[in-house]
């Protein structure tokens, strides 16, 4: 479970895969490589490094047509994230546990990560036509 909080700590890994959610509730079978690397403005050795440790960790599929490589997004090893997270927000605060020390360390990480996607979406949301 530990690796997989390394891989979505980082931001533009995050990034990838908020692209590729957006792109699959559009209707979209698969994101090729050139197209995240135009939404997201990085250039194509970064995008192609941080897609190999999505896919190493399984949150992304590949999906080969010719030269081509289309990307989507893998939900179970997130279900799992969402499953270690589930106890924490029902916690009581009053009878908070004692967390190991690298629970905690994960928690951090996992919450700076809301809150990076958080802010994301609403900076987006306030991009939008019309607002």
């Amino acid at each position: 479970m530990a690796d997989i909080f390394d891989v979505i700590a980082d931001g533009t890994r995050r990034d990838i895969l908020q692209l590729l959610l957006e792109r699959a509730t559009g209707g979209e079978r698969g994101t090729s490589v050139s197209q995240i690397v135009s939404a997201l403005g990085v250039s194509q050795p970064t995008v192609s490094k941080h897609l190999k440790v999505l896919r190493e960790a399984q949150l992304v599929t590949v999906r080969e047509e010719g030269q081509h490589r289309y990307y989507s997004l893998a939900v179970a090893p997130l279900d799992e994230v969402d499953d270690w997270l589930v106890p924490f927000f029902s916690v009581d605060a009053e009878n908070e546990p004692a967390l190991p020390e690298s629970a905690m360390h994960y928690a951090e990480v996992v919450g700076r990560a809301a809150a990076s996607v958080k802010h994301s979406v609403a900076t987006a949301f306030r991009k939008l036509p019309g607002r």
